[in-house]
């Protein structure tokens, strides 16, 4: 029965979180927000709302494992698996793109993570500084996308194309009931499929004798793992390597520092031992592990590179469970 409501309650969440993108994406457009600024700030926290939910939950229900397992346990995931299954079905022309700067400062944010890991427990103080440090990178970011549009979308301009249609949710005909409805779904959504998942995951560890710590770096991070899988595989199959990267190194810094950040002002996140033993060390190698295909403009990440990604992956959980 647990397995059955841990599942029920991923799929809330994963709904739940698509349901508030669309319905926030829709309102700030009729408001007049732009689109770019819209997928910047809106899109990025809604898509992360199933596990900033979850690791708010374990925080408050003192279960620190499945909060830091949650976020370090889906950065793993993302490179090994959220990569991985995508170059084995028609490989990532990683080449032809170059996130660089953004590699890098994902980089630079697992050190600031596994330092102030070290520091622990996480308090709020930490967690108001790895606020800060997101939100400089995201004015960062917003700057550079808007350098970019206004040097490379002029023709758009002068044909009247402002972005809308290309930002994922939006809807220019979608009515305000309907917009309400999404908002309403998404808001009750979450805490429940919350609630179901990080009550069912601690019932599991207990029933099956394995820890928190490790329900929460495999079935909870695979779990929510799942949205930023659909988009790299659809990336994949339409040759967009640079969105595929770009995906996964986003999505990896704000789990660091926006998730375990905002988590951390509910209550102290006690660090367990294994984290600084093992898994950080884990998810910093596999972070190093993709350098080759971000620096090089000569190696792609092809199937047997997947394969590889994948048989890591699998060690890796075999450890952990173990």
């Amino acid at each position: 029965m647990d397995f059955i409501l841990a599942a029920l309650g991923l799929v809330i969440l994963l709904l739940a979180g698509d349901s508030l993108v669309r319905g926030a994406v829709n309102v700030s457009l009729r408001l007049g927000v732009p689109a770019l600024l819209v997928s910047l700030t809106i899109v990025a926290f809604g898509t992360s709302a199933p596990e900033l939910l979850i690791s708010i939950k374990a925080v408050l229900q003192n279960s620190p494992g499945i909060a830091l397992g949650n976020v370090v346990g889906s950065n793993t995931a993302n490179i090994l698996l959220v990569l991985g299954i995508p170059a084995i079905i028609s490989g990532l022309a990683t080449s032809r793109s170059a996130p660089i700067k953004s590699y890098l400062t994902m980089l630079g944010a697992s050190v600031l993570f596994i330092g102030v890991c070290f520091i622990g427990p996480i308090t709020w103080v930490h967690g108001l500084v790895m606020l800060a440090v997101l939100a400089a990178i995201l004015v960062d970011q917003g700057r550079e996308a808007l350098a970019h549009r206004r040097n490379g979308t002029a023709n758009d301009a002068a044909e009247g194309d402002d972005g809308d249609d290309d930002l994922e949710g939006a809807d220019p005909d979608m009515p305000w009931w309907k917009i309400l409805v999404f908002l309403g779904l998404g808001l009750v959504g979450l805490p429940l499929g919350a609630d179901l998942l990080v009550d069912s995951s601690i019932n599991i560890a207990r029933a099956i004798g394995v820890s928190e710590t490790a329900i929460g770096l495999t079935l909870v991070a695979i779990g929510t793992s799942l949205p930023e899988l659909a988009t790299t595989v659809m990336a994949a199959i339409r040759r967009q390597a640079d969105v595929a990267l770009g995906n996964v190194i986003g999505s990896n810094m704000f789990n660091l520092m926006g998730i375990i950040g905002v988590a951390s002002l509910f209550g102290a996140i006690a660090v367990p031992p294994e984290f600084l033993r093992f898994d950080l060390w884990v998810m910093l190698g596999v972070s190093v592990l993709i350098a080759p295909f971000v620096f090089s403009r000569s190696l792609d990440m092809t199937r047997l590179w997947g394969v590889a990604f994948i048989a890591i992956y699998a060690v890796y959980l075999w450890l952990v469970v173990a």
